[in-house]
Parts: structure tokens; sequence; C-alpha cells
């Protein structure tokens, strides 16, 4: 291997899983290389809008003093969106818990670059690797449009589309089911405005996680952050509904947007933003191959990604930092081998990041095949029962309960429902059977 531009780690892509793992093998002293394709890092970053406290303590211990935060979320709200009526449950909790942080991914990962850079972290902005250098099957460096860089071990936290991790063969080509193509806007408002329509005071933000209105029937979730001065409003669905149906997604936000339960919420805000991303969304059973002779892959790059809790941040820097661990062992041992760094994926089926997904692994195997009932007719069915529920007229309850039970025999065929309920029990079985 040639000794010029020679370092002990290369970790490519500088978001939360790149980060993370670099500087969790800087602060061990070995020496460590973080590129970065963008003109900074956090500068090509999309996500919904927060961070999770815990994992974030892990790497950073005093992030709430000095990193550059939004605000502390106190509520989450589920809305169930109707055409034009709507279902909003929410948990409010205004104590001082682990929770979660909007942030400005921008902001964010700069500051994380910056501590980073501070643990020994040599920063390489503005730089796209084109492709792996091997040697004999083993990684063993990264060519960029300017130079070739070499390492012991790479690390690939490139994203979603991660064509290294293509190129030596530990993943296929992304499906189209497998991936959502997330649009998100953030939108100016007073933080008074922000206040009072949340019904929050300074320090504290809100989040909606929304289900229907017009992704009924589709693969897809909507959102809605608040930050100090802007909120942030978005929708993901999966690319192979946007295909079928030729549907822009930019449409659906606007539809979101002038949804009765969601526009005075955002309500002569003015546009300040406006960005979409893939998002890995085919679980635990699409993960690719992890690691191989010089080479590990975390993040997104990984598929990565909780989509029923809208997580994927934290396992991208819990992911990081396990990599950056077994880096580190592999170093002192001077054992680069995909024997050796198999670690990394031990040490992830022990973390929560495995484990959770495994607890989802059918989820979306049975969200496609169930998108219609579960995503549209039952969704329409519970803002119809409030409906019912808190109408007030001359018709004896006993009769309304009478009837809308009967709705659902006459509107949907029973042989349909009882392959719902099973197809329910199978979701429920498999997400308890582990414990």
């Amino acid at each position: 291997m040639a000794e010029k531009n020679k370092t002990d780690v290369i970790v490519v892509g500088g978001g939360p899983a790149g980060i993370s793992c670099a500087i969790t093998i800087a602060r061990s002293g070995k020496k460590v290389v973080l590129i970065e394709r963008g003109n900074f890092a956090g500068s090509k970053n999309v996500f919904g809008g927060a961070i999770y406290t815990q994992p974030t303590k892990e790497l950073f211990p005093d992030f709430e003093i000095s990193a550059p935060l939004e605000r502390r979320n106190v509520e989450h709200k589920f809305a169930i969106l109707g055409d034009n009526d709507s279902t909003v449950i929410s948990y409010k909790n205004n104590t001082e818990v682990l929770g979660s942080y909007t942030v400005i991914r921008a902001k964010f990962d700069r500051w994380m670059a910056e501590e980073a850079k501070k643990a020994g972290v040599y920063l390489v902005e503005k730089t796209v690797v084109r492709e792996l250098l091997t040697e004999k099957g083993k990684v063993i460096g990264v060519k960029t449009e300017l130079e070739d860089y070499y390492a012991d071990i790479v690390v690939l936290a490139d994203g979603v589309n991660s064509l290294l991790a293509k190129q030596i063969g530990l993943r296929s080509d992304i499906k189209p089911e497998d991936v959502a193509l997330s649009v998100k806007e953030v939108i100016k408002l007073d933080k008074e405005k922000i206040n009072d329509r949340f019904n929050i005071s300074d320090e504290q933000g809100c989040i909606y996680e929304i289900f229907g209105g017009p992704m009924l029937g589709m693969l897809g979730l909507g959102f809605v952050y608040t930050n100090e001065s802007s909120v942030t409003i978005g929708l993901g669905v999966t690319l192979n509904e946007l295909i079928e149906r030729g549907i822009k997604p930019y449409e659906l936000l606007e539809q979101l947007k002038s949804h009765p339960t969601i526009s005075p919420l955002i309500k002569d805000g003015e546009l300040a933003e406006y960005s979409a991303h893939l998002i890995p969304e085919g679980g635990y059973k699409k993960i690719p191959k992890l690691f191989s002779d010089g080479v590990m892959v975390i993040g997104d790059a990984a598929m990565l990604v909780n989509n029923l809790h809208w997580e994927g941040t934290n396992l991208a820097m819990i992911s990081g930092k396990l990599a950056g661990e077994v880096a580190v062992d592999a170093l002192l041992n001077r054992d680069f081998s995909a024997k050796f760094l198999s670690k990394y994926q031990v040490k992830l089926q022990n973390s929560f990041v495995l484990k959770d997904l495994k607890t989802y692994k059918d989820l979306m195997e049975i969200a496609h095949k169930k998108s219609g009932a579960f995503l549209d007719y039952y969704l329409r069915k519970i803002n119809s029962f409030f409906n019912m529920f808190t109408t007030v007229d001359s018709i004896p309850k006993r009769k309304k309960y009478y009837d809308f039970i009967k709705t659902f025999f006459a509107e949907r065929k029973f042989t349909n429902i009882f392959s719902d309920f099973l197809y329910g029990m199978k979701l429920v079985w498999s997400i308890l059977k582990w414990y």
C-alpha cells in the first residue's frame, strides 16, 4: 500500500453517522480522515427535524449546552387526516426527561463537524469520492476527483444510494418500494405565532406525525416540527407509489398544507427552504452486508431507519459509534479482515438498532399488501366513528352504534375484513414473539 496520503481510517460522508464514527476513532488517538462532498458538513443533509437526546449524549455529553438547538419537544401529536376532517391524539410531557430537540441540519451537522475537528478528525470538504481502491479483494482507500487516499479501514457513510457499497458488491440496486421520497418546506413564522398555534412556550417544541390526508391509501407519512422561528412541514411516500400513480411529491405537500387541520398552523408563513431526500424504507430484511475486508457500512448507507417511529439520526449516530469502536480495536490488533470487522454487526445486533429493526421486520411487507386497508379505509373509519360519536341529533345512540358496525360489512367484504385481521395479528405476533 502506498504511504503517501496514508491514514488509519477514512470515513466517507459528513452526516451524523460519519461524524460519530470519525470522532469515536479520533478520541482513541488514531488518525482519521472524514471526507464530505458538500461545501460543509450538513450542507446537503436533509431530515424531518429532530435529534434524540440519549444517543446524542453518548457522543456529545454536553451538547445541550453548546449545540445549535431549536426547541425541546414536549408534545407529540398523531393526526389522522380524512379529506376534510381529522382525529388528533396528543401526548405531552413538560418534565425534563430524555426526548428530542428540533435542529436545523446545516447548523447542527456543522457544529458536530467542528467538535470532531477539535477531537483530532481531519475534515476534507468539497471532495467527492469517485470509487473505492481495492487490492486482492480488500478495500485499501478511496479515489477522489483530485487524488487517491489510503487507509487500513474505510467506513462508508455516503447515504441511502451508497454507490461505493454497490461498487464492491455489498448491496444491489435499490428498488423503488424500498425507499421513500421525502419533501419538506421550512416556513418562517414569528415565534409568538408558533407558540400560540401549537400551545407551547419559547423553549418548547411540538411534533405532528400525520397519517392519511393526501396520502390516503399510499405508503406515506407526513410531519410537522416547530423550530425557534420557523415550522418544518413535509411528507414521505414510497417511490413506487409515486411512480405507479404518476404523482408529484410537491403536489401532495401542497395538498397537505391546505388541509383544514394543517393550514392554520402555517398560515401567513414565508417559505424559507424547500428540499427533497430519499429515505431508506426497506427495513430489517433489506439491510445490506455491513462489512468486508477493510470496510464497514453505517447509517443510511446501511438502510438503518426505523420508519414507523421516524428514527434515523439516532440509528446513524450509534451505528457510527459502534463501527468506530470496532475500527479502533482492529487497528490495535492490526487485523482488518472481514472476520474481524464482523464484530461491528455483532455490536449492532446486541444494540437497540437491529433489535428494533428486527421487531418490525414484517412491517413493510404487510404495509405494501394492505396499504389500501390500513392506510385508507380504516383511517377513514376512525374519523367516521368520531364524527358519529360527537354528533348530537335525535337519533338514539344505540341505533348509531348499530348502523356504524353495519357499515363495515356493507362497505368492505367479510373476507377482506378477516384477511385484514389476520395480517394485523401477523404483525402483532412478529413484534411480540421476540420477547
